[in-house]
C-alpha cells in the first residue's frame, strides 16, 4: 500500500510540475501575441506612410546607383 501511496505521490508531484510550466508558457505565448499585434499595428501605420508618398519619390530615395563611389 505504501509502494502505491508513493507511486500516486510522484504523479501528483509531476503534475503540480507540469501545470506550473504549462502557466509559464501560456504567459510566454500571451505576452508574444501581444507583441505581434504590436508590430502588427506598427506595420499597417508603415504601410500607410509608403502609400501616401508620391509616387516614384521612394525610388529616388532608395537608389544610390546614379552616384558612383569616390574611388572610381
Amino acid at each position: 500500500m505504501q509502494d502505491t501511496n508513493d507511486r500516486l505521490e510522484g504523479i501528483e508531484t509531476q503534475l503540480a510540475f507540469q501545470e506550473d510550466a504549462l502557466e509559464q508558457f501560456n504567459a510566454v505565448v500571451v505576452s508574444q501575441q501581444g507583441q505581434i499585434d504590436e508590430l502588427r499595428a506598427q506595420l499597417r501605420i508603415v504601410q500607410e506612410q509608403l502609400r501616401a508618398l508620391p509616387d516614384g519619390s521612394l525610388e529616388s530615395a532608395v537608389d544610390p546607383a546614379p552616384e558612383k563611389p569616390p574611388h572610381y
